[in-house]
């Protein structure tokens, strides 16, 4: 068995009962295998960065995993499909969206994922939380490029 990694994953909805399920999707992570889940932010209601829609709700959660980053992936999107997540067109509201943001110290670039998340640094959604989690990740500049997103928690 590999040795376990950490790995934050962000998650975001924006139809339905929102809160509700990124509560339900954190439960989902800590039932894959090999995962449990360390901790989780709290819940942050933000607007919609390039997109339009309702509000989203977003949260991070801190994962110790054995899986490797692809297998986290799959495994990410069969939670979203079990959720109902249907991808329209880009930047479609949305029942539940999970990213893979960072997956120990890995740098990977594949057709099928990019870690640590390409926007990761772009999104104050994806930021305060993270911060929440693991303040070294994530430095007063960070916040300031971001400081134009309405963002609370």
């Amino acid at each position: 068995m590999r040795e376990a990694v950490v790995a934050f994953v962000g998650l975001g909805a924006n139809l339905g009962d929102a809160p509700q399920a990124l509560q339900d999707a954190i439960a989902a992570l800590g039932q894959l295998p090999s995962t449990r889940v360390v901790q989780s932010s709290r819940i942050y209601r933000s607007a919609p960065v390039d997109a339009s829609g309702p509000d989203y709700f977003n949260a991070v959660a801190q994962l110790e995993t054995a899986l490797d980053a692809p297998g986290l992936l799959r495994h990410l999107q069969a939670i979203e499909q079990a959720a109902g997540r249907e991808r329209p067109y880009h930047h479609a509201p949305r029942t539940l969206d999970l990213d893979l943001l960072l997956y120990g110290s890995a740098r990977i670039d594949s057709a099928r994922l990019t870690v640590p998340h390409p926007r990761l640094r772009e999104r104050a959604f994806v930021l305060l939380p993270l911060r929440e989690l693991a303040p070294a990740l994530v430095s007063d500049a960070d916040l300031a490029a971001v400081a134009g997103q309405r963002i609370t928690p």
